[in-house]
């Protein structure tokens, strides 16, 4: 009798401990689905890379029962290769890699793994000895009619998941790839980079005191290049006697309080002038400064009754001709430049 009741006592114990430990489980879960959450909604579209990988992780561990389901022995990530070889006879790595949009390591590794279990063989290319070709063994065949209800099933609760969806997913998926590949995440960061970088960037009329900078500035890129030249010390020794006084202008480029550029107006004709001594030191590249300065030039010929802007450059200063395009100026062949070292003149007319 004593034994019956202890017995009793122990299972009614146990059933306490399992629903305690089912509740806090539960519970748990919950909490830690509401923190994950709350992380999310602070670091907001930043932590896009993370959601992403938590939603492919939220598939993949699905994927991994639908397998067994279906009896299908497959590991989810060789799904996209085993597709690909189902569809062709064989392919090569490369080829792989080409339609499913992965690596040419990843394919291997996926490939090396599906051979192990006997899915995939590897031999030289008939047409090419130098080349090996991947396909499907007998046994990896034999799974392609087994897995056919499975793709029809997945397929009808994939669709049925996003006609639940508000926005469709899909088709939101597609549009952000196709917009990557016109630029990525990596140039889209870095254009914010340089505009916020920018704001702290002020264009400034030269005075006497900025005689140094702007003979520095100038200096510094042209020595890296280049030799000074005679015309080039003129105008860098001289800048009120030969920019400003015959009715040209400078503007200084203020960053946090330096100097880190400069650029000059030179008049030639008084309809004509010439864009000139545009220099920004190595430090401060890449925060918009040479464009800025050069969308002030433009402004301040327009303002001095200017017609046409003339540049004197050398295609060896790649990232400056490609701003130079940038903010519309062509290409042509201009009169002998005074210069040795240009070999290239652009014009753009106001």
């Amino acid at each position: 009798m004593y034994a019956i009741l202890a017995s009793s006592r122990v299972l009614t114990a146990a059933r306490h401990f399992f629903i305690i430990y089912v509740i806090n489980y539960v519970v748990d879960n919950m909490n830690c689905e509401a923190s994950l959450m709350s992380f999310y909604d602070q670091a907001g579209k930043m932590a896009i890379g993370s959601r992403l990988r938590r939603l492919n992780d939220m598939f993949t561990e699905s994927a991994k029962h639908i397998y067994v389901l279906y009896d299908v022995p497959l590991d989810p990530k060789w799904f996209p290769v085993f597709y690909a070889l189902s569809q062709q006879e064989a392919l090569s790595i490369t080829e792989i890699a080409q339609r499913i949009g992965h690596s040419h390591p990843s394919v291997s590794q996926i490939v090396k793994e599906m051979t192990k279990y006997g899915i995939t063989s590897t031999a030289k290319c008939t047409s090419d000895a130098r080349v090996n070709v991947v396909s499907l063994t007998d046994a990896g065949k034999q799974l392609i009619p087994r897995i056919e209800k499975q793709y029809r099933d997945v397929t009808n609760a994939v669709e049925g998941l996003l006609s639940d969806t508000q926005h469709n997913l899909w088709k939101a998926i597609e549009e952000v790839e196709f917009l990557l590949k016109e630029q990525d995440l990596y140039s889209r960061v870095q254009a914010q980079y340089k505009r916020r970088e920018s704001q702290d960037v002020e264009i400034i009329d030269y005075t006497p005191e900025f005689h140094s900078a702007f003979k520095r500035l100038n200096c510094e890129w042209i020595e890296t290049y280049f030799t000074l030249e005679e015309q080039d010390l003129l105008y860098l020794d001289h800048p009120t006697e030969k920019i400003l006084e015959p009715g040209g202008h400078i503007f200084m480029a203020q960053y946090q309080g330096e100097i880190v550029g400069t650029g000059a107006l030179v008049n030639v004709d008084n309809e004509t002038y010439e864009l000139a001594k545009m220099a920004v030191t190595e430090r401060a590249r890449g925060k918009h400064i040479g464009l800025l300065l050069g969308q002030s030039l433009i402004a301040k010929a327009r303002e001095l009754g200017a017609k046409r802007l003339l540049i004197q450059s050398n295609t060896a200063l790649e990232a400056a001709i490609n701003l130079y395009y940038k903010l519309g100026f062509q290409r042509i062949v201009g009169k002998p430049s005074p210069y040795e070292k240009c070999n290239i003149q652009l014009e753009l007319w106001l």
